[in-house]
């Protein structure tokens, strides 16, 4: 794996001292507006593992060191902060995320803890009582094989729309599956996106039938857009006014999230130029806590081509907005039997999963983004899809260029032993998802078979040992997007009942704070100002209950965000109550 290292301590102190010597009378360097003090600094540096104090002026970094080496920056109108001997850490980056929809999932039902489908009609029905007729009832995150029992009359373990649709007779309802490669819908929304027994299956995607040829309303992959296509017509109807504010209240909610969760960068898998346009408008009005980079989704190829030089942006707002990738998908997700496989799936015999989005138009895409110099981050679970999606870039990459490029493939779950190196050789980042893999646990050896998810399920060992960069991430709102959860899952690789999963593929601690510090830099082109706790870098520091590094096992999942620090300025705070 690339190793990415820093300028040495003693170079540091030289830059530092060339840089502010001088500007105050007899050489007094300036002092510092934030003083971090009395603290176990990780950094992430190697010149410099560990220390007490961080200096900060301004939204940098200007000194780490023991105490007494940070005293010098001290005034009386320097803003010291005790940690009290608590960890703190580079602000964790979210490695790949979508950033509006965790935002708009805390205004619609949260359905990522229910136990059962009873559980959701109730929700469902309690919805309704307080929604006005023909008004849209939305939810997300439920997940079947979570469910403490399989309702009857089941068709691939998810019911009939019956008993949602007698409680939701006068509204339509969709309910996104947890994966975000599904959604169930009632009767009423069936009706309005006209799927009926003689409707075709639209390519990438499957309408589930019962036995009958009925609509059971599951909608697996691109069928769900059948359904969500007349969300958003209706939701176009809005006033520009209203459109903005929803948006601007999605991006607020998903700040908040993010900031209480420590995350100071986030990377945005997929966002449209309309979308940009909004997030580029807040950076203007400084509305943008959080640090954006995002991947340009759901446009054309003709209109990439035309329209990625005048949205290529970095650092835009004060270092807060990054456009210059694109993000593109090209199979479903394991969980709801739409990744793509070499092989038939374990549980579903009759099934090898399906591409989403036509491999041919993918390497369109890949020429567009070599010519213009976006880096291309294309989904890939199965490894069917990321045998499909090596092809790809290789055919694309000019001598050598695949490492220059920086180019990902985004969950890489599933991969053929085979392929492992190839990732390696071609200069592919695998940008994975500690916390999928325990999550996924469960169901991997049902829809796999043994001897596929020992071989090639979540290898993060395999990847490191053979020299790929490995990042770390949530896909929120998949799941939450708590870096303490995916930091724990990479280091523990247990599923909720406690079973380990494939402990060999294990990260060690140090490796899981790289692969959500400096590695997830590094994956943005941002390394030399993000991911470690260096003088000159941006001052973005996260600090924790607990030193995650050395506390037991255990007690890593419990561990909570005390503040989280974006540029020098406390962005978030944790009440002790």
């Amino acid at each position: 794996m690339p190793r990415i290292t820093h300028t040495s301590r003693a170079m540091a102190l030289v830059l530092v001292s060339a840089l502010f010597s001088g500007c105050e009378t007899n050489d007094v360097p300036q002092l510092a507006d934030v003083v971090l003090t009395n603290g176990k600094v990780v950094t992430v540096d190697d010149a410099l593992p560990e220390a007490q104090a961080i200096a900060i002026r301004g939204d940098r970094i200007i000194g780490v060191g023991t105490n007494e080496e940070i005293e010098v920056w001290v005034g009386e109108l320097t803003s010291t902060i005790d940690l009290a001997g608590r960890l703190a850490v580079p602000g964790f980056i979210e490695g790949h995320g979508h950033y509006t929809s965790l935002g708009r999932s805390k205004t619609i039902l949260d359905l990522t803890q229910v136990e059962s489908w009873d559980e959701i009609v109730v929700m469902v029905a309690a919805a309704v009582r307080s929604a006005s007729p023909d008004q849209w009832i939305e939810g997300r995150g439920w997940h079947q094989e979570k469910w403490n029992e399989v309702p009857p009359g089941s068709v691939e373990g998810v019911p009939l729309h019956t008993t949602l649709s007698a409680v939701s007779e006068n509204n339509p309802v969709a309910l996104g599956h947890a994966s975000g490669h599904a959604a169930f819908a009632n009767a009423y929304a069936l009706d309005l996106a006209g799927i009926n027994n003689e409707t075709p299956d639209p390519p990438g995607g499957t309408i589930v039938r019962d036995a009958t040829g009925s609509a059971t309303g599951l909608l697996r992959e691109n069928a769900d857009g059948l359904v969500y296509r007349v969300v958003e017509k209706e939701k176009a109807q809005r006033s520009e006014a209203e459109k903005w504010d929803e948006f601007s209240r999605q991006v607020e909610l998903a700040s908040e999230e993010a900031l209480s969760k420590g995350v100071t960068t986030f990377h945005d898998a997929g966002a449209s130029f309309e979308t940009i346009d909004g997030f580029k408008r807040l950076a203007d009005e400084g509305r943008l806590p959080v640090r954006l980079y995002v991947m340009v989704r759901s446009e054309s190829n003709a209109d990439m081509d035309a329209l990625l030089p005048s949205y290529r942006m970095i650092g835009y707002g004060e270092n807060h907005l990054t456009v210059r990738s694109i993000k593109r998908q090209i199979d479903g997700a394991l969980g709801s039997h739409g990744a793509w496989l070499l092989e038939p799936y374990e549980d579903m015999p009759t099934s090898t999963g399906l591409w989403v989005e036509e491999p041919d138009d993918i390497g369109i895409t890949a020429q567009i983004a070599a010519k213009h110099r976006f880096q291309l981050n294309t989904h890939a679970i199965g490894d069917r899809a990321n045998r499909e999606v090596l092809d790809i870039y290789e055919r694309t990459f000019s001598e050598g260029s695949g490492r220059e490029l920086r180019w990902r493939i985004e969950h890489a779950q599933h991969v053929h032993p085979d392929d492992v190196q190839r990732f390696a050789a071609l200069g592919v980042i695998a940008s994975m998802q500690g916390v999928h893999a325990t999550s996924d646990a469960p169901w991997v050896y049902a829809r796999l078979g043994a001897e596929r998810a020992e071989s090639g399920a979540y290898l993060w060992r395999s990847f490191m040992k053979a020299g790929v960069m490995v990042t770390n991430g949530t896909d929120t709102p998949v799941e939450d997007v708590s870096p303490i959860s995916s930091f724990y899952s990479s280091v523990v690789r247990q599923d909720r009942d406690g079973n380990e999963f494939f402990p060999g593929e294990k990260m060690t601690r140090m490796e899981a704070l790289r692969s959500y510090t400096i590695n997830n830099a590094y994956a943005a082109f941002e390394e030399d100002m993000k991911g470690s706790i260096t003088v000159g870098k941006l001052a973005d520091i996260t600090v924790l209950d607990r030193d995650i590094m050395t506390v037991p096992e255990a007690e890593i999942a419990g561990a909570q965000v005390d503040m989280t620090i974006v540029g020098g300025e406390i962005r978030f705070e944790r009440d002790p109550r």
